[in-house]
């Protein structure tokens, strides 16, 4: 089976309508699973080696372990859907269809960027794609994820809007505030929790005196479940039935996502507080994207079609690290623009 997909299908990167997965798998579902997470997987280290080279400055957060969580969530979307998380973005807006070299280019600092070199890492967005943005004050885009929803529920659309945050922002005042108001309204809301079981430099352990955080939304009756965020199937078939209760006017509803990240907090990060053999354990027994490869090759598809799919991934991450590096910087003349918009 080729995995290599059409310059239209590429533009989707990864929304549809697929059905679930049956039994024994679907071959085409997880072979997109399979590039988009092996794309964000090797964006994300071509990233952290240009952070080492110092091409990249402030603050850089990987996605590196977690790719499944948007991937699979991005399968139960249909355009016009919206998307808005926090400073571990890069993921996201690969998943959502926005072009690796905008994205390269703006953690650079460039002109070719797509907030033209002047936002970095956590502040791109394209309303083309449904992308509003990665957000740096932890916990504050659940709120405004509330917002877009509303502005769904307001003009009955039809559209649902996904808010991801962490575990470390789980227990923010301001995201009870937002399940408080989203199920007053029954607002078209997923909320994704993408639980990596670290915050910036503790367990969720010793942080969370709620130790299920499905049930975070319980006093407000938002329903919720504990998804394998490492299983980019389980993901979407949950996505899926959240999807459904939120275009079927039944309100918000909440996913718990257990992940793991490989790398540290951000670059910056060495990761003491956890061990080398404990990471080792989860890329050895868990990994999300090593788990759809074995499925593919049980399924039938060759290793020559794997190392296909490999090679063009690559040839497109380095094309945007060589543009991310030739474009130019922003004039001066940039600081002055972008800072209101223009009523029309």
């Amino acid at each position: 089976m080729a995995l290599g997909m059409d310059n239209a299908a590429k533009r989707r990167n990864g929304r549809g309508n697929d059905s679930p997965a049956q039994p024994g798998h679907n071959q085409d579902i997880l072979g997109k699973a399979y590039r988009e997470m092996l794309l964000i997987r090797r964006f994300e280290e071509k990233a952290g080696q240009l952070y080492g080279m110092g091409l990249i400055g402030g603050f850089c957060h990987l996605y590196i372990g977690q790719e499944a969580v948007v991937v699979g969530m991005q399968m139960t979307l249909q355009d016009g859907d919206e998307v808005i998380t926090s400073y571990r973005d890069h993921g996201h807006m690969l998943a959502t269809g926005m072009e690796a070299r905008g994205v390269m280019a703006e953690l650079t600092g460039r002109i070719g960027g797509y907030s033209k070199g002047k936002g970095g890492s956590m502040h791109m967005f394209s309303r083309e794609k449904g992308f509003y943005g990665g957000h740096g004050i932890v916990g504050a885009q659940v709120s405004l994820g509330i917002g877009l929803a509303f502005a769904n529920w307001y003009r009955e659309d039809g559209k649902v809007a996904l808010a991801y945050f962490g575990e470390g922002a789980s227990n923010q005042g301001q995201v009870y505030e937002s399940f408080n108001l989203a199920a007053l309204l029954k607002l078209p809301c997923i909320f994704i929790i993408e639980n990596n079981r670290y915050g910036m430099g503790t367990s969720v352990e010793r942080a969370s005196a709620s130790k299920d955080l499905s049930k975070n939304g319980a006093p407000w009756g938002i329903p919720g479940e504990q998804v394998n965020g490492m299983d980019v199937l389980a993901v979407k078939a949950a996505g899926e039935r959240a999807v459904a209760h939120c275009r079927e006017g039944k309100g918000p509803y909440l996913l718990e996502m257990q992940t793991y990240r490989y790398r540290g907090h951000s670059m910056s990060d060495p990761a003491k507080y956890r061990t080398r053999e404990e990471v080792q354990k989860m890329r050895e027994q868990s990994d999300c994207i090593e788990t759809v490869r074995k499925l593919l090759l049980e399924g039938g598809t060759s290793e020559a079609d794997l190392k296909a799919v490999d090679d063009e991934v690559k040839a497109i991450v380095q094309d945007a690290a060589e543009f991310a590096q030739s474009s130019p910087e922003p004039d001066e003349s940039e600081l002055w623009t972008d800072v209101l918009v223009e009523s029309r």
